[in-house]
């Protein structure tokens, strides 16, 4: 039941006429309390869409009584026409709803640069469907709405303690950090205050989303929220909340990572015996930025030189001829120098798990990638075609 799994919320999603394809392309997730609390991150891209805008002033006051997404058309670089296509849309669900426009975020996924009165005609119609179809029940059809090149919908559900979080994502492109990464409504019937629940969605979006870099490419879109009803009555203990917010964050980013255009490789990179959690970090994710190292496991090569050359590049502290370098569990690099053959590593399965040894502390991180495919730059070639 994605989002509509915790008490208290009610979801839609409707076919509005924005994708060719006739699929569904607005959706709506309404908040019935009695809490109306809201928690969002944003992508740190300075080019932001005007939902991110919109939606960067509503979030303010930690009230939020629904959000709006669609997919078929980014709503970004589109001018002052894009922004009040943007406060329409939130003015119309206010409407609807009986509560102010400035509590309704809004969210759009699609193709920069494009929108007109018909974008809007259609973005408000649909808003107008999505909210006239609410129900307990809504929460796979929402899932299905927010997809662009998205092959399945994301969803995920955890019940704790007389609580339960429920969660919808979209993103197979575009994934790279920046606080959020793609499209993510979180719901949750526990009982949490406005300040609780920013700090477990940072905490969470901090060791999930963040570390997903399938191709190093950060949209101008990126929202994750986070929506509180308190419906359930029962105020969890902090730790086990968090806890169970980074299971259903790690989840859904998994599933993005699966889903992730033109990929033939889901490519774990663990990187451990680091001096800091940030030097873990930026080592890993030197690896899966890395179109060599990337364009390798592609060819089943499990190039580990690549990943020396990679992890070279950054500052952070360690001696790079101590480093030891497995793939699927051989090591093929043992302080700085060969140690067992390639030929034992056999990377035709999908996962691929790269572990680096730093030799310098005792922090760790694992950031989540994918290979450089063929199938990848055909697809972003002819996106806007």
């Amino acid at each position: 039941m994605s989002v509509t799994a915790p008490q208290g919320f009610e979801a839609a999603g409707v076919v509005a006429g924005l994708k060719s394809t006739g699929k569904p392309d607005v959706a709506v997730v309404v908040n019935r309390g009695p809490l109306k609390v809201g928690a969002a991150v944003f992508t740190s891209n300075r080019a932001k869409a005007n939902p991110i805008l919109w939606s960067q002033q509503a979030i303010q006051d930690a009230a939020v009584e629904a959000i709006v997404l669609n997919s078929g058309g980014a709503n970004c670089f589109t001018g002052s026409f894009g922004f009040q296509t943007t406060h329409q849309t939130a003015e119309k669900a206010g409407e609807l709803l009986h509560v102010s426009p400035g509590d309704v975020l809004v969210c759009s996924t699609g193709l920069i640069g494009t929108g007109d009165e018909v974008f809007r005609a259609k973005v408000l119609s649909g808003t107008e469907a999505a909210i006239a179809g609410l129900t307990p029940d809504g929460g796979e059809d929402a899932a299905r709405a927010i997809m662009t090149t998205d092959t399945v919908p994301k969803t995920s559900t955890f019940r704790g303690d007389g609580w339960t979080i429920g969660a919808m994502a979209k993103g197979a492109g575009m994934l790279a950090p920046g606080l959020a990464t793609m499209l993510v409504v979180i719901t949750t019937d526990a009982i949490l205050t406005a300040e609780h629940a920013d700090a477990h969605l940072r905490a969470a979006t901090r060791v999930s989303f963040d570390r997903l870099d399938s191709d190093g490419c950060m949209s101008t879109n990126d929202q994750v929220t986070l929506l509180v009803s308190g419906a359930s009555g029962v105020t969890p203990d902090g730790d086990a909340f968090r806890a169970a917010l980074i299971e259903v964050c790690t989840n859904l980013a998994a599933q993005l990572q699966a889903d992730a255009e033109g990929a033939s490789h889901n490519i774990t990179i663990r990187v451990v015996g680091a001096a800091s959690e940030n030097d873990a970090v930026e080592v890993g994710r030197s690896v899966a930025r890395n179109n060599l190292f990337k364009a390798a496991i592609f060819g089943n090569d499990p190039n580990w030189g690549r990943v020396l050359a990679a992890i070279g590049t950054t500052q952070a502290v360690f001696d790079p001829y101590a480093v030891d370098v497995s793939f699927n569990g051989v090591r093929l690099c043992s302080a700085g120098a060969p140690d067992r053959p390639r030929e034992e590593v056999d990377l035709t399965p999908r996962a691929t798990d790269v572990l680096i040894d730093l030799k310098a502390g005792d922090a760790q991180a694992t950031i989540r990638t994918n290979d450089l495919t063929h199938d990848y730059v055909h697809e972003n070639s002819a996106y806007s075609s």
